[in-house]
C-alpha cells in the first residue's frame, strides 16, 4: 500500500492541483477502510484479484496494447 499524506500538511497535496476525476477518486478509493483491508489480503488467483478490483470500480489496463500504449 502507498504511504499515506499527511493531510495537515499543504505541500504533501501541491500535486493535486493536477489530478485527474479517476485520480481524485484514487485518493478517496485508497484511503478507504474497507478497501485497504480487502487489498490487503493474498488472492493466489488472478481471476479472484480481478474481480476485487471491479468490486470497487477499478480496472486494470483498459485500452493497453502490447508494445506500448
Amino acid at each position: 500500500m502507498t504511504n499515506m499524506r499527511d493531510w495537515r500538511s499543504a505541500a504533501d497535496y501541491a500535486d493535486t492541483v493536477r489530478l485527474s476525476a479517476s485520480g481524485w477518486a484514487w485518493e478517496f478509493l485508497r484511503r478507504n477502510p474497507e478497501y485497504r483491508g480487502e487489498v490487503g489480503k493474498p488472492s493466489p488467483k488472478p481471476k479472484d484479484r480481478a474481480s476485487r478490483g471491479r468490486r470497487w470500480g477499478l480496472f486494470c489496463c483498459r485500452g493497453a496494447r502490447p508494445g506500448g500504449p
